[in-house]
């Protein structure tokens, strides 16, 4: 269902966000694109931005900014991992070969969380929820419709993802290089190896945004100087681009489409 009500299982894809040097500009690109709201936060969080569709939250926008004398974040859009429990998952993901980029943290009231990187390269998020438990809407126009984890082993992806937050790898029939990520029997999101990428690509969580008309969202934001790296194509799920923001944040966009019951 497009609208998130109820707490994400433990595992899931509940956020995503992007760190930009310009913060306003990437607020305006992402606005005028999808349709979102939003403006810059209170300074006390670095003027992070709650964009939301609808009057519900569907993504974050914040500042990269460099921290304890290292260099800023790259521009990316980083995919949050729900948990019950921050410190307990952090303790699993360290003990199954992930680093943490930074200890777990507080963040105001809203929640707990830790950036990691997986044991094949992969940068994500872990959330646990306090008073804020990821996007309210999903899988509609201009809101997160899929987290795809593409990495340089697959395997060890899998038994990572598994141990450290209880997400299964499950080949897909018909696309057996392929494997849905599940949880409690549920698909969240996908995974693959790096087959089908440019070499050198590393690994990393892909976000995709649904859309209603493809084409007419890559010329709006080419014209708004994204840069196109897969034109649109149709795919047995739905017709798919690959962007490039401005200031270098990648992500995908989809026309899904329509579902037919078997």
């Amino acid at each position: 269902m497009p609208v998130v009500s109820t707490p994400y299982p433990p595992g899931t894809p509940c956020w995503v966000d992007l760190m930009a040097p310009d913060l306003q500009a990437a607020i305006d690109f992402y606005r005028d694109l999808f349709g979102w709201q939003g403006e810059k936060g209170p300074e006390e969080f670095g003027g992070y931005a709650m964009m939301s569709l609808n009057g519900k939250p569907v993504a974050g926008i914040g500042p990269a900014m460099a921290v304890d004398g290292n260099p800023p974040p790259p521009t990316v859009w980083t995919t949050y991992l729900s948990t019950d429990d921050a410190d307990a998952t952090a303790t699993k993901v360290t003990a199954n070969g992930g680093t943490l980029l930074f200890p777990v943290m507080d963040v105001g009231t809203v929640g707990r969380m830790f950036p990691a990187v997986d044991p094949t390269g992969a940068v994500f998020g872990v959330w646990q929820p306090v008073d804020f438990g990821g996007a309210e809407i999903v899988n509609e126009a201009g809101a997160v419709i899929w987290n795809e984890l593409n990495t340089t082993d697959v395997k060890a992806a899998a038994a990572f993802y598994r141990a450290s937050l209880g997400i299964e790898f499950v080949p897909m029939p018909d696309m057996p290089e392929y494997h849905e990520l599940q949880v409690q029997g549920r698909t969240v999101g996908g995974a693959q190896g790096l087959g089908n990428f440019p070499p050198g690509t590393p690994a990393h969580w892909a976000t995709y945004f649904a859309v209603d008309d493809t084409d007419s969202v890559v010329d709006a934001a080419v014209r708004a100087d994204a840069t196109l790296l897969a034109p649109p194509a149709d795919t047995p799920v739905g017709r798919i681009a690959g962007l490039k923001d401005p200031q270098g944040g990648i992500f995908m966009v989809i026309k899904p489409k329509p579902f037919e019951a078997g």
